[in-house]
């Protein structure tokens, strides 16, 4: 006897037991407020979260056990929880580990932001260095640099509001009844073209020192990172990214097109906008701090893809990449051609470029 048909419009449901297996994936209903707010989580993706974020980790105490007062594991460890004194102490809390933790910080911002552009743009090549906020701000801490000076507040906020500033008007630009994700990277590398030259002519036209404090600083940078720069962006990383605990679902949700979202109940084009606010903000925030630093945002997303074997990019995940890719490119740009540090955006820009031609390859055979 065959089992009796479902009757129309009321849908047999599952017993939601908090551990279910969607196409052959095992994931995990989390709940908090009292059952308000729920996210469904992925089994594999957290396992591959918590294996980069231990391989960050790793990366991180490297760091702090290398340079030109070597140290052990347990020096190290001990030196962070205060179980040291004297110099072991000096070196590893005030010279060593603010550069660590603002690699591990920025990384993880610019993976995060590399995400939302990817996903929002549904195309691997939507990162922000690509479409052009890099270079926005750029030219805004440029403008601070050959006007008001080269303190370090002062360039800081230049280059967050030239990041802003570059967003809205490429927002603008690719805006037609809504943001299509070619269109907007289209609008964004017109738009990173014409900045780019014009960050050419300032530099030309400043005097000897802050052009080259400003060529410096344009290839991206963590050398002499104190606690003064690394403490205010942590602080505003994390200030910043706490609103994508409630976005994140939705961009997923944005993934399945506008009118299935629609469907949802969601507000498509809002969400939208506050994502780009968010991203925008995260490459800024990076920027600022240690000037414009190329193609983590880029390789981050599409790499944690891989790992994790999703249908799309999520900002855990590229995170996570984030911080591993810009925290192993940073000690390869210390240690390389120890004692002389290069700036880790040389780093990145010569992993990334061998990145870039073979994305470029893969999507043309496509």
């Amino acid at each position: 006897m065959s089992a009796p048909a479902p009757v129309r419009g009321t849908p047999s449901v599952p017993p939601d037991d908090g551990a279910r297996v969607d196409f052959g994936r095992p994931t995990r209903v989390v709940r908090g407020f009292g059952g308000r707010l729920s996210q469904r989580l992925d089994l594999r993706t957290i396992a591959v979260c918590l294996g980069l974020l231990v391989v960050a980790l790793a990366i991180g105490v490297v760091a702090l056990m290398t340079g030109d007062y070597p140290l052990t594991v347990a020096q190290v460890l001990g030196a962070l929880v205060g179980g040291s004194d004297g110099p072991v102490q000096m070196v590893v809390v005030e010279w060593r580990l603010p550069r660590a933790l603002l690699a591990l910080v920025l990384g993880a911002c610019l993976g995060a932001s590399g995400a939302i552009f990817q996903s929002l743009t549904r195309n691997p090549l939507g990162s922000p260095d690509i479409i052009g906020f890099n270079t926005g701000a750029y030219t805004g801490a440029l403008v601070v640099m050959t006007v008001l000076g080269s303190g370090y507040t002062s360039v800081a906020g230049g280059a967050l509001l030239g990041g802003i500033a570059t967003a809205a008007v490429v927002y603008v630009l690719a805006y037609r009844r809504g943001v299509q994700g070619f269109r907007l990277i289209i609008v964004g590398i017109a738009v990173s073209a014409m900045l780019a030259s014009l960050n050419t002519w300032l530099i030309l036209k400043a005097d000897l020192e802050t052009a080259m404090a400003a060529a410096v600083w344009g290839a991206g940078s963590l050398n002499g990172t104190t606690w003064a720069q690394a403490a205010p962006a942590c602080v505003l990383a994390v200030v910043i990214a706490l609103p994508l605990v409630w976005l994140a679902p939705r961009m997923a949700m944005l993934e399945l097109g506008d009118d299935a979202a629609t469907a949802l109940g969601l507000r498509g084009e809002r969400v939208r906008l506050a994502l780009v606010l968010l991203g925008v903000a995260l490459t800024a925030l990076a920027t600022a701090a240690a000037g414009p630093i190329a193609f983590v945002a880029l390789a981050a997303p599409q790499l944690a893809r891989r790992l994790t074997g999703s249908a799309g990019v999520r900002i855990l995940p590229a995170a996570a990449m984030g911080a591993v890719l810009l925290a192993a490119s940073d000690l390869v740009a210390q240690r390389a051609f120890a004692p002389t540090q290069l700036p880790v955006g040389v780093v990145t820009v010569s992993v990334g470029g061998a990145y870039l031609v073979w994305l470029l390859v893969r999507e043309a055979r496509r």
